[in-house]
């Protein structure tokens, strides 16, 4: 059974689609036309500072985090129909300071981090004053085995050394982008093929960091945020920026993607439902073959397929964050393995579908479409892609008849 949200998470659906319809919403062409502006388009569009400061005023702040001496603890549960909310528009998440990967990025520094870079890294953070960046796959390797990686993190006295190569860094090409929380290897001859790496923090700005270049995705470049190659040459950064201890990065990997597939997939039944809007209005606005494309029968089985999809993905993803809670991340793992693969599949079926009853405008930058099609298809390979997590899928199922 799926209980019932809590009063809390109930007044703040209604506070946050207020501030959907009231500030969001307008705001969408006003954030595209002032990041076109610029002589670059990696800058912040001054409309979302003046978002940030509005959600801030309403208490619609970093509601994500499940524990914190800094906010009130929101349950996985009750967050999810909150994100799915934000997921609705590209710039309702950063208005809010619940986007990724600072999210991910706080809970680790909120579990692991030592009290010194908490203070230096988190409550800039949490205030939105900041951004930071994610580093764990590599070029040169098949990063869906994260065992694979192959940057190298050496203990030089009261120093630690970083070597390697990383790329999809998402977050790297934003100009607020002050840390990285990175993957390595510590012990890379540990017979537990689990123990070899790390996770530890790295200055934005120090020395021997290269963004190498931006990559595009199906040919956004998701400016200011962005997805960087990032060469690490000689990188030196203070001992006590290791996270947690050596040899436990797959400890906190599982703590830190555990909360973060599910934002993912709560976000993008925002995404599939406003796709699902924006084609039943298109479908009652346009005729075709003397009557409205809303009435052909084909465009009523795509809007009825796509509710039924939607509504599947979102149950499945509450009980996966209602378990979330009950019995915590590692107990869960395969109810969140199911939502990473089902929920980007749905999100990307729904969204073609309303491309194609949207015809020609559909792929092109006059509705949010194509962009939100190849984000989706995107998130089939962030965090773990569609295999990884059927595999894992299969083998627990399997568990149950031995």
């Amino acid at each position: 059974m799926i209980p019932d949200f809590s009063d809390r998470s109930k007044q703040l659906q209604e506070e946050l689609l207020k501030f959907m319809d009231e500030e969001i919403y307008p705001n969408e062409e006003i954030y595209k036309e002032q990041l076109d502006a610029g002589d670059t388009r990696w800058h912040i569009p001054p409309v979302l500072e003046e978002l940030k400061v509005k959600a801030r005023e309403r208490g619609l702040w970093n509601l994500f985090l499940p524990e914190s001496d800094d906010v009130e603890p929101m349950s996985n549960f009750d967050y999810a129909p909150l994100c799915e909310i934000m997921g609705r528009s590209p710039i309702a998440p950063e208005s809010t300071n619940c986007s990724a990967p600072d999210t991910g990025n706080m809970e680790v520094l909120t579990r692991y981090a030592s009290e010194a870079n908490k203070k230096r890294w988190l409550g800039p953070l949490l205030n939105g004053e900041i951004r930071s960046a994610f580093a764990m796959t590599e070029p040169a390797v098949a990063s869906s085995d994260a065992t694979n990686i192959e940057c190298s993190i050496v203990r030089e006295g009261d120093e630690y050394v970083i070597n390697g190569r990383k790329w999809w860094t998402s977050g790297i090409g934003d100009p607020r982008c002050k840390v990285l929380i990175l993957m390595g290897k510590t012990a890379p001859d540990n017979p537990d093929r689990y123990r070899q790496q790390s996770m530890i923090l790295v200055p934005a700005d120090a020395d021997g960091i290269t963004v190498e270049k931006m990559l595009h995705v199906f040919g956004y470049d998701d400016a200011p945020h962005g997805h960087g190659q990032v060469l690490f040459e000689n990188v030196r950064v203070p001992a006590d920026n290791m996270l947690l201890g050596e040899g436990r990065g797959f400890e906190i990997a599982q703590g830190r993607l555990g909360p973060g597939r599910i934002h993912h997939c709560m976000r993008q039944i925002g995404v599939a439902e406003r796709a699902l809007e924006n084609m039943c209005k298109r479908a009652k606005s346009r005729f075709a073959f003397g009557k409205l494309v809303s009435e052909q029968s084909v465009t009523l089985e795509r809007i009825a397929e796509a509710r039924i999809a939607i509504d599947q993905s979102r149950l499945l993803v509450l009980h996966a964050a209602n378990k979330m809670d009950q019995v915590g991340n590692k107990e869960a793992r395969k109810e969140i393995a199911m939502i990473k693969v089902a929920v980007p599949n749905m999100t990307c079926r729904v969204v073609d579908m309303a491309m194609q009853v949207h015809g020609g405008g559909g792929v092109s930058q006059v509705f949010n479409l194509a962009s939100a099609y190849a984000h989706s298809r995107t998130l089939r390979f962030a965090d773990g892609p569609d295999e990884v997590h059927r595999n894992q899928i299969g083998r627990l199922e399997l568990r149950r008849w031995n």
